[in-house]
């Protein structure tokens, strides 16, 4: 299964300045009982944040939002490289390849109407 937590928060600026409501989001991927958020901090650096379910409770009281994608799937190889954004992260978690889609919001749109 795969979990997209989106955020109102960020400590970067250019999110600051061209997202409205979501302005960072973070792919959790689910493999049994563990699970792995994927914090994208830079170009070719992104963090791999070992989380409980616990955990996501105390994201979403502090803001967070979790979208559940596909109980069934399980992506074992995520290829992190070239990855430029949070977005582009989620997008390839998922394996969606629109390349308009390139803010928070509009990914946080798109998957909600499906």
């Amino acid at each position: 299964m795969v979990i997209i937590a989106f955020s109102e928060k960020t400590s970067k600026i250019l999110p600051r300045i061209l997202c409205r409501h979501f302005r960072h989001c973070a792919p959790i991927l689910c493999n049994g009982n563990d699970l792995v958020m994927y914090q994208f901090i830079r170009h070719n650096h992104i963090e791999q944040i070992h989380i409980k379910p616990r955990d996501i409770e105390i994201l979403r009281k502090h803001g967070w939002d979790f979208i559940y994608i596909s109980p069934g799937t399980t992506i074992h190889n995520l290829n992190l490289s070239h990855i430029y954004s949070c977005v582009d992260l989620s997008k390839r978690a998922i394996g969606f390849k629109n390349r308009f889609i390139q803010r928070p919001d509009a990914l946080y749109k798109y998957i909600t109407r499906k």
